[in-house]
């Protein structure tokens, strides 16, 4: 009986592993941006998985006085999606009004330090959130044709540009793992 329990648990966890582990189309988008949308979800559920339980102090620690804190990081990839989403939905660059709103986030450093401090980690993934589910709205009107177009200045495709999206987030991901890990215990 013990080898049954543990037999039925090993194939269990590795169903929900394997679960977790599929891109695939996602329901209501065409083919090609359907998996866009699964990679996209895939990587914000990464980045909320690993940040989620974090303290202000955690989200605040800073690795040296030129780092980026956790928050600063979480900022920074919404404002990149966000000049994205402007970039390649709208097609144009960020207005005074979001220069000013995400700016600083963009540039990170050490008006990020200050602005981005004593914050929990929700305030942080709300706005990763607000930008995610904006961008997402824009990609239920796209089609897989929209993504081979190339942007507005001709440099490269709407495809590359949102793949560029999700490395950039997957690096600043890793960059929070290792601040994470680096974090002095209590």
């Amino acid at each position: 009986m013990k080898y049954v329990l543990i037999i039925a648990l090993t194939l269990f966890s590795l169903t929900a592993v394997n679960s977790q582990n599929i891109i695939s189309e996602e329901e209501g988008f065409t083919p090609q941006v359907g998996v866009l949308v699964s990679m996209l979800n895939d990587l914000s559920n990464r980045l909320e998985r690993t940040v989620k339980d974090l303290d202000v102090d955690a989200i605040d620690y800073l690795l040296d006085e030129d780092a980026n804190t956790i928050g600063t990081l979480i900022m920074h990839l919404a404002a990149t999606e966000k000049i994205y989403q402007v970039y390649t939905f709208e097609k144009r660059e960020f207005n005074a009004e979001e220069e000013k709103e995400w700016g600083t986030a963009m540039s990170m450093g050490r008006d990020a330090q200050k602005k981005f401090k004593g914050k929990e980690v929700r305030e942080y993934l709300e706005a990763f959130k607000a930008v995610r589910a904006k961008t997402l709205q824009y990609l239920k009107d796209k089609d897989d044709a929209w993504l081979a177009q190339n942007t507005m200045d001709n440099n490269m495709n709407h495809h590359w540009a949102w793949f560029h999206v999700m490395e950039h987030q997957s690096s600043h991901l890793g960059q929070i793992l290792l601040i994470k890990k680096r974090i002095p215990e209590k």
